[in-house]
């Protein structure tokens, strides 16, 4: 009997878990910039989805999470927060990564629909109510300019229409808006320094 693979597609058409080849290959065929892989059972390939490709994928990653912890300037007990949109708008998720060991602490989505300044600023706000549910005083990573931005106007300054397919993620929006009213925090957000450290660790590869 024939092996049986599963693929992950990261970047593609429509990222996700495919039980063939030939579906896979329609999402990545002629894609530019297509990330994809395939694993021995799918449960392999459902963890490897919702995690940074580059950890599959090459030896960037792994060279990656080498110079980061040789930076002195970073702050390794922190969480990093980081956002993915396939499309413009498109399928939206983001998560929160453990800087340090580089275990992935939440992730939602997708959600239809989205922009990834949207999944930004949700990942920011989701990042400091765990934290500070926790009470953990460490900071949170984020680069995105125009997400520490709305975080600290207690804003989602969007210009994305609501329309039905995303109702769930403006809901979110409004929720993640009025803890930010409604509560004060003392955790550090720090700008992550791309040009100089590399791609933040929760990032999802997904350029």
């Amino acid at each position: 009997m024939a092996k049986k693979n599963f693929y992950v597609v990261w970047n593609g058409i429509k990222p996700g878990v495919y039980s063939t080849w030939n579906e896979a290959k329609v999402q990545v065929e002629g894609y530019d910039g297509a990330i994809y892989k395939s694993f021995p059972n799918e449960e392999l390939a459902k963890q490897a989805f919702n995690d940074n490709p580059w950890l599959y994928v090459g030896k960037k990653a792994e060279k990656k999470k080498v110079s980061i912890q040789n930076i002195q300037e970073i702050v390794k007990d922190s969480l990093a927060v980081d956002a993915a949109c396939s499309g413009n708008p498109g399928l939206l998720e983001y998560r929160g990564v453990y800087v340090l060991t580089g275990e992935q602490i939440f992730h939602q989505g997708p959600f239809e629909k989205g922009t990834n300044n949207i999944g930004e600023f949700l990942a920011l706000v989701h990042g400091l109510a765990l934290l500070k549910q926790k009470k953990s005083n460490i900071p949170i990573y984020s680069d995105s300019v125009n997400a520490i931005k709305w975080v600290k106007d207690k804003k989602c300054k969007t210009k994305l229409e609501c329309i039905p397919e995303n109702q769930s993620l403006f809901y979110m929006i409004e929720r993640a808006e009025k803890w930010l009213k409604e509560n004060s925090y003392t955790t550090r957000i720090i700008k992550w320094k791309t040009d100089e450290w590399g791609e933040i660790p929760a990032d999802f590869g997904r350029k």
